[in-house]
């Protein structure tokens, strides 16, 4: 088909009232080809890419669903070339309403892909729909799932144990030789134990105390006193947004002096702004995109940051860029490369089109986004490398790179 019947039927066709088709199609196959005309007839029109985007918009995980939410509305109005549905959600922090809000978005709305969840917990419920309905799930939650249960989820962040690898890698370099952990009670935290134990014997770390404390918590003193018992080198906190604040407070306010580490889900501009003295010096595991403006010029994701964060910040003030946020931009850059493929063998709206957009995502190489560079495979629904992660301190307030 030729550009300029693409064009007839990508725009014209949504622009003209319905009352003019009929004059518009006999126009049009006196000037062109009569199978040019053909596309404009209503049987065969394209239906719209259809993505519903679940996010903690409300609840414990709010500060993290937020960023994501607001992205939302920097989307582009296509995809592929084909006009963008968007549907938005809130999970309300809660796995049974996330579920609740698939199942809709899948046999209501008939989306065609699902972003999300932000929240760990959420994200694995949504999963599961996408597991049972054959819908793609771009998650913006690094969930590990059950093998065989995840062939039609793939996340958009960073793998816990390519970050955690990231951590102890520093650890063993600055000479850490013991471990405290303290952590949430929920997946997060269990990822990270888990990845911990695995990766620290191996580089010289022993683990000496290990706690834990609800998302909701709002005291972590009798866990902290324990750490503080252990005397630990060094403290990783397992947790995200703003309640992984807490533990630093407490353990700077009981005078330890040793270096704290947190992951990825505790960077954001809030958790300084909780933290205040007592985060300065913490050393972070983070997305690129946080430090977009200090990574070298010859990085492939500085571009890209850069540019996300310049229209992200334009609409919504400095210094409000957030990891959650990024991740819900780079789904749309993957959807970019991933839709296009996916168009050459089905329409958008049916079963075939899902399916294809599940094997474009695992074919499509070398996409450079916000968060680094994605090569989704059959066998890797992560898709990241070294590319898609740095290492932070927070020094003044401030974000810096740790070269």
């Amino acid at each position: 088909m030729t550009s300029t019947a693409s064009a007839l039927r990508r725009g014209w066709r949504r622009a003209l009232p319905a009352a003019l088709s009929a004059a518009l199609s006999a126009a049009l196959s006196a000037a062109f080809p009569a199978a040019v005309a053909a596309v404009l007839l209503p049987g065969a029109a394209l239906a719209d890419i259809t993505v519903g985007l679940i996010v903690p918009a409300t609840g414990s995980t709010a500060a993290l669903g937020i960023p994501a939410k607001n992205t939302a509305a920097l989307f582009p109005d296509e995809i592929g070339g084909e006009k963008l549905r968007l549907i938005v959600v809130d999970d309300a922090s809660d796995p049974t309403t996330a579920t609740t809000q698939a199942r809709r978005l899948v046999t209501e709305e008939k989306v065609d892909v699902i972003l999300g969840s932000v929240m760990t917990g959420a994200a694995i419920a949504v999963a599961g729909v996408a597991n049972e309905t054959g819908v793609p799930q771009l998650a913006l939650s690094p969930i590990d799932l059950p093998a065989g249960k995840d062939a039609w989820t793939f996340r958009m962040p960073q793998n816990v144990t390519l970050m955690a690898k990231a951590v102890v890698e520093h650890m063993r370099a600055k000479n850490v030789k013991t471990l405290g952990f303290i952590g949430f009670s929920d997946a997060w935290g269990d990822f990270w134990l888990r990845d911990l134990k695995a990766l620290a014997e191996p580089a010289g770390l022993k683990l000496v105390a290990e706690e834990r404390y609800a998302r909701a918590d709002t005291s972590v003193t009798g866990q902290v006193l324990k750490l503080l018992a252990a005397r630990p080198d060094a403290v990783l906190v397992g947790a995200s947004g703003t309640a992984a604040a807490l533990p630093n407070i407490a353990l700077r306010e009981r005078g330890y002096k040793g270096q704290i580490y947190q992951t990825h889900g505790a960077v954001t501009h809030d958790f300084i702004r909780i933290g205040g003295a007592s985060v300065e010096g913490t050393i972070l595991a983070s997305g690129p995109v946080i430090v977009a403006d200090q990574l070298p010029e010859s990085s492939p994701v500085r571009a890209p940051a850069l540019a996300y964060v310049t229209k992200y910040e334009e609409k919504y003030g400095a210094n409000t860029r957030t990891q959650f946020g990024a991740h819900t931009w780079d789904a749309v850059q993957v959807l970019n490369r991933a839709v296009p493929a996916a168009l050459k063998t089905a329409k958008p709206g049916t079963k075939e089109f899902r399916a294809a957009l599940r094997d474009a995502l695992e074919n499509e190489k070398e996409i450079a986004a916000t968060q680094g560079v994605y090569n989704f495979t059959k066998d890797d629904h992560f898709g990241l490398d070294q590319r898609g992660y740095v290492l932070l301190s927070i020094e003044g307030g401030k974000w810096k790179l740790v070269k």
